[in-house]
């Protein structure tokens, strides 16, 4: 395999270093220099990304990618700037655009979640059933998703219309009703940012969520919207400022309803902190009394309250990844994956069994798991299960000089960038 200088010209001519090229595609620096030195090929799912980075066809490519001599590559009629290739710029526009509306309906709704309530009431029982049924709707529609982005705009608009009834007089009643579908809207919101990285965005849901739910009387609602926004600090590793959300979330599920399994939940995370914080047996007493979720008659009521025990091999096996308990970990992991599992939780489960592969310096182990969460990344375009992919890149390093990590590594790269 020969040099490939016509490579090198064409992402010249565009304005393009070889360190912005791997940024755009999502690689190290190194690997463009192994293309272009004709060491290794591009792996097949980056070739349409350079394609449209160096504006050229996928026959195009193939010709960029032989080896050749001396002859000037043409450049394209309409080159751009390294800065803007393909539609960067209107991505980020789009997502500034997006960013100011979500903020301007949190700030109307949490003005009008805070405003006290009236004499008169204008808005009909019917439109507060709507809201209801549409946004326990919704909550069943996210969790069909593949893709849990394509939601939002459904959300967004039952937003507006909660807001638009908030904004007209009510009494208390009706005002609690209100603000218990905020609080259960804004949550759903907060999933929708959360899967896609958007923690800052997930971040302000959760807040706007537990003033809606204090609103509306109901701790479990409130408590589930303190749970769920620990979720960030879990996922960050701030686990020592993470903890007292939990203790809060479990103080206000001890005051609500004793059927449902909010008090199991916050334990079931509880178990995560702890096992970031190093404590086994404080992980296995959290552990434990999730658990005792099994024991409750009354099935999960779905929507924001969802946890039924289901997935607690699972947030074992992982809590077990955490504390370095390899063998307990890999245990409850398999069991996890022999269940009917969705995507992103399959997704999940993968990493882990990943990671520990790694651990292990089993590099087949490794990649067989990596690369089945990687697909399952694509298929759902989940940035949760990104998120746990970037996390298993910190165990790659001592395998890279293996051209199948060091390849794996660039396509985990290019699934984040994208």
């Amino acid at each position: 395999m020969g040099v490939r200088r016509e490579l090198a010209r064409r992402r010249k001519a565009l304005g393009y270093s070889q360190e912005r090229l791997a940024e755009v595609l999502g690689v190290d620096r190194v690997t463009i220099g192994r293309w272009e030195r004709g060491e290794t090929d591009p792996q097949p799912y980056l070739r349409p990304r350079l394609a449209k980075a160096l504006q050229s066809s996928a026959a195009e490519i193939e010709a960029l990618l032989s080896p050749q001599g001396d002859r000037p590559a043409p450049v394209p009629a309409r080159a751009v700037s390294a800065e803007a290739p393909g539609a960067h710029a209107e991505s980020g526009y789009r997502d500034d655009m997006i960013r100011r509306e979500f903020l301007r309906l949190v700030s109307l709704t949490g003005a009008l979640v805070a405003l006290s309530p009236d004499d008169a009431d204008r808005v009909p029982a019917e439109d507060v059933a709507e809201v209801q049924v549409m946004t326990s709707h919704l909550w069943q529609v996210y969790g069909l998703a593949r893709a849990k982005q394509t939601v939002y705009p459904l959300v967004h608009d039952q937003i507006s219309d909660l807001t638009r009834l908030l904004g007209h007089a009510h009494r208390e009643g009706r005002h609690r009703e209100l603000c218990g579908q905020a609080g259960s809207l804004f949550q759903l919101a907060g999933e929708i940012f959360f899967d896609g990285n958007r923690y800052t965005e997930a971040a302000e849901c959760y807040a706007l969520a537990a003033s809606a739910s204090k609103e509306a009387g109901n701790a479990d609602l409130w408590a589930a919207s303190l749970t769920r926004h620990s979720f960030i600090g879990v996922y960050e590793r701030r686990f020592r400022e993470t903890a007292p959300i939990l203790d809060a979330a479990g103080l206000l599920a001890r005051k609500g309803d004793s059927h449902l399994s909010t008090r199991y939940w916050v334990a079931a995370v509880q178990a995560q902190v702890y096992a970031g914080l190093g404590d086994l047996d404080a992980c296995n007493r959290a552990l434990d009394q999730a658990q005792e979720v099994h024991y409750l008659s009354d099935p999960s009521p779905g929507g924001w309250l969802r946890f039924d025990g289901s997935r607690l091999d699972e947030e074992r096996g992982s809590c077990y990844v955490t504390l370095g308990r390899l063998d307990l970990a890999e245990t409850a992991l398999i069991d996890a994956l022999g269940r009917q599992l969705s995507m992103r939780r399959q997704g999940s489960v993968l990493t882990d069994l990943a990671v520990i592969g790694a651990r292990r310096r089993d590099i087949d182990r490794l990649l067989s798991y990596g690369t089945a969460a990687v697909e399952l990344a694509e298929r759902t375009s989940s940035g949760y299960i990104g998120r746990r992919l970037e996390g298993l890149r910190g165990y790659l390093a001592p395998f890279l000089p293996d051209k199948r990590v060091a390849d794996f590594n660039d396509h985990i790269s290019s699934l984040i960038a994208a």
